[in-house]
């Protein structure tokens, strides 16, 4: 129920068109911080925090709306670019949290990976939005308001390298007498991920300089990153994996200790208030903050709307600080102030994550298509042409370059997010120096290592009931996407028999853990083939990608039966019309 019924189309402003001299530029600086034209402009801030009343109001004239280079007042561009900021919060600081939970790490590493995550998305969007020429027709970033994260692609990979590295002994495991596995802490792991990361980045970095129109043709719609069938299985595989698992207590060993005589408490037996995984007290806190996203989606202003994964936080952590299930050491051991390099990893190579590093930047790279040909739309900016296209070729290189920054930088990493294009439709302000501000504001959250220990204190179920609605809607984006191909014979094969395998893999996650166990005595190269086809195949999204990818290659392309009968049952209407 949305209090807009009826609203007037405001032209967008553009931005000016004569040079500006030095002393004008000045001038213009002046005049926007000691007028309050420069500071408020004449955008209605009153409709942006409005909440949203079970009835109508009539008639509303919507803010105008501001182009890539238009001249932005002050407070909106601060405040456009706050939004921008919350909007993405949740997804940059659940990949760290999750890696931090998967290998056990300590509070300090775990606030510093956060910390360090927001600091290197705010540099490396500053990049992304940047658009430098470098020679020729060839640029560096988007020059669209771009903001980059760790994408799900590379998380729902990590978890598999991670589960090879506990499985083959690089991390250390212990195993009790009643058959519960418990892992032992791993930064190790994480220093592997990155130094592989940095290699494989050298691939995305070369896809770049490829024209755009060849890698939709290498890359087609229905096989790619950037389309369903990899982006529904990230999804899927999120929710099962950390999600739901989550939203039980925890998605480590408590998630998976026996169910009978014995309970492990979660999320560990310090806890606060330690409870067996499931216990209705964690289901009570998850759903909490799940329903606070949807009354946000409800009632809540245009501002509220698009941060209603922080919403959820807030309410689910106030609830649950009031119950006792918040534990504060995070936040105690937090540094006031932190930066990057304050904890270090050990770099290294694992050899295994090679081929599904390869794959997750492929992945990276055709995701990287699909957001941009989003924003640029969202931003009222074409989609085809020469210029779209140096858009797209920026984009993905600095996205390769990017990866090879973000493993200096000690995160794992980054791609272009595509949830901020609904902060720019709804504010209606697709201006550079909104997503600036944006860039300020994660360097600044991920300065105040406080607020780092405060994301780290988020109890799991509250944690949970938030991701497990972020996840999904990573799902039905690819369920969005899928609609959008016109399905032949063809096309419905190649995603059935994608769907076969990932599906699979999903719900039997171990059907592939002994596949090559009948090999005698592997040489250490062949059994590191062996392990990136174990890690490849046990993980839904790239076992998917990589059978569509197959198969468009050797099916042949040809009009179906179906299509001739389709096309001879739907006559030319124009043509019905005039016959008539």
């Amino acid at each position: 129920m949305s209090s807009v019924t009826e609203s007037k189309e405001p032209e967008p402003i553009a931005p000016p068109q004569s040079r500006i001299t030095p002393g004008a530029s000045l001038k213009r600086f002046s005049e926007k911080v000691t007028t309050r034209s420069g500071w408020f402009g004449d955008y209605d801030y009153a409709w942006l925090c409005t909440p949203t009343l079970p009835f109508g109001r009539g008639k509303q004239t919507l803010p105008p709306f501001y182009a890539l280079d238009a001249d932005l007042p002050l407070i909106l561009a601060m405040a456009s670019g706050l939004q921008h900021a919350l909007a993405m919060l949740a997804g940059l600081i659940t990949p760290p949290i999750i890696f931090a939970s998967t290998l056990n790490l300590d509070s300090e590493r775990s606030s510093y990976m956060i910390s360090a995550s927001l600091i290197t998305c705010g540099i490396l969007s500053l990049v992304q939005m940047s658009r430098l020429k470098l020679f020729d027709k060839y640029y560096l970033g988007t020059g669209l308001i771009s903001v980059v994260g760790t994408s799900f692609a590379t998380l729902s990979t990590a978890n598999a390298i991670f589960d090879a590295m506990y499985n083959d002994g690089t991390c250390p495991s212990t195993t009790a007498a009643d058959g519960t596995v418990t892992r032992g802490a791993c930064p190790d792991a994480y220093g592997k991920l990155l130094g592989t990361s940095l290699i494989c980045s050298f691939l995305e970095i070369f896809m770049s300089f490829i024209p755009p129109r060849v890698l939709k043709r290498i890359f087609p719609p229905m096989v790619t990153g950037r389309t369903g069938t990899v982006i529904l299985m990230i999804g899927a595989s999120l929710i099962g994996s950390s999600g739901i698992p989550n939203w039980g207590g925890g998605s480590n060993d408590c998630a998976n200790s026996p169910t009978s005589g014995f309970f492990q408490l979660c999320p560990n037996i310090n806890a606060p208030r330690p409870l067996p995984w499931g216990s209705p007290e964690f289901i009570g806190l998850g759903f909490l903050s799940f329903v606070s996203i949807i009354l946000t989606e409800m009632f809540g202003s245009p501002f509220l709307k698009n941060i209603s994964i922080i919403v959820g936080l807030a309410i689910g952590c106030i609830f649950a600080g009031g119950f006792g299930y918040i534990d504060g050491s995070s936040i105690k051991t937090a540094p006031a102030i932190t930066f990057l390099w304050v904890h270090t990893f050990k770099i290294g190579v694992y050899p295994p994550a090679i081929l599904p590093m390869f794959a997750v930047y492929i992945s990276l790279a055709m995701e990287a298509i699909g957001d941009i040909t989003a924003t640029s739309e969202v931003s009222r900016l074409p989609v085809d042409g020469e210029e779209f296209d140096s858009r797209i070729q920026g984009g993905v290189l600095s996205d390769g370059i990017g990866g090879f920054l973000s493993a200096l930088f000690t995160v794992s990493p980054l791609s272009v997010f595509a949830q901020n294009n609904g902060v720019i439709a709804i504010t209606r302000c697709a201006n550079r120096g909104a997503g600036r501000w944006c860039c300020f504001f994660l360097i600044l959250f991920g300065i105040l290592g406080k607020i780092s220990g405060v994301f780290l204190a988020i109890p799991n179920p509250v944690l949970g009931g938030v991701t497990t609605f972020l996840f999904a809607n990573v799902a039905v984006s690819g369920i969005r996407v899928l609609s959008y191909n016109n399905f032949n014979r063809r096309e419905r094969f190649i995603l059935a028999a994608a769907l076969s395998f990932g599906i699979g893999d999903l719900l039997v996650p171990t059907i592939f853990t002994h596949l090559f166990d009948g090999v005698d005595n592997p040489s250490k190269g062949l059994q590191g083939l062996f392990d990136s086809i174990t890690i490849i195949l046990s993980t839904p999204f790239l076992a998917a990608g990589v059978i569509a990818v197959i198969l468009n290659l050797i099916l042949p392309q040809e009009s179906t039966t179906e299509e001739v009968i389709e096309e001879v049952a739907e006559p030319d209407t124009e043509a019905q019309v005039i016959k008539d």
